[in-house]
């Protein structure tokens, strides 16, 4: 397999919308302590005016209008997520403005937002210049909330990861793979709380983070790895060869059932 070029954080930008049903699909969700965690601190609540940075598929956007978050603005630089989004504002009756745009480029009304949110995204941006944007969104007093589902955990032994990381050892990992300390960028608790810090427009800072445990069959776990970027980012060929080889690892040596380490970190902030 060859090792391409390095990631940009740019790519982020349309890496995902190969396949959107395929990633609302395999993508797992997020814990109901999370959300219960936003309503408790964060001042989730009906018709509290939210915006979401890198929403995707809508995969937290659709529990936040659930739950109340109205009107929303997606900033969503793929448009193929489009349809997908707007389909959550037709099931769930909230209003949802799409913004296909860049969250960097985005042209948005500052102090207007009571809750800004990022649910695996915000290791697109650059942290510094995209925190202070996020500052300027909200009213004083609102709240942000940016999130990761991480999969692995560098602190309990993981089977599947090490029987298949020969297959991600040539490939560079995506800015989500490393953070100072070299470990996953939403673990590194320390310095994501520095980069709030030192915007200086931010008080009640806080971390949490939930461990817990995903279970696939074969087809899961084939699905699952299509949807992340060191792999999208393959030539057709080699991408289809290296889901292969998971899959096959999957079946061949867990007799398809795989258990994966998962961490859901979080990191909050109230706008002064």
């Amino acid at each position: 397999m060859t090792s391409p070029r390095e990631f940009h954080r740019s790519e982020g930008r349309g890496l995902f919308g190969i396949d959107p049903a395929g990633y609302d699909a395999a993508r797992p969700r997020y814990p109901d302590a999370l959300f219960d965690l936003l309503r408790t601190r964060c001042g989730l609540r009906a018709a509290v005016r939210t915006f979401e940075v890198g929403p995707g598929s809508g995969v937290a956007t659709r529990r936040l209008a659930e739950l109340g978050a109205n009107p929303i603005v997606a900033i969503e630089p793929d448009a193929a997520f489009r349809p997908q989004l707007e389909s959550i504002a037709s099931e769930t009756g909230a209003a949802i403005e799409v913004h296909l745009a860049a969250f960097e480029d985005a042209e948005l009304p500052e102090a207007s937002f009571d809750l800004g949110v990022a649910a695996t995204s915000f290791h697109w941006i650059a942290a510094q210049a995209g925190l202070a944007k996020v500052a300027s969104l909200l009213c004083s007093g609102g709240w942000w909330a940016m999130w990761w589902n991480v999969f692995g955990d560098p602190a309990r032994a993981d089977a599947f990861h090490d029987a298949t990381v020969h297959i991600f050892d040539p490939l560079h990992p995506s800015p989500s793979g490393g953070g100072a300390a070299g470990g996953p960028y939403a673990l590194d608790a320390a310095a994501r709380l520095a980069e709030l810090e030192s915007v200086g427009r931010f008080e009640a800072l806080e971390a949490a983070r939930w461990d817990w445990t995903l279970t696939l069959d074969t087809r899961q776990v084939r699905a699952l790895y299509a949807t992340f970027s060191s792999i999208i980012r393959l030539d057709e060929r080699e991408r289809e060869k290296a889901l292969d080889t998971v899959a096959d690892v999957a079946e061949s040596r867990f007799g398809g059932r795989v258990e994966r380490n998962m961490v859901t970190a979080v990191y909050i902030a109230r706008r002064r």
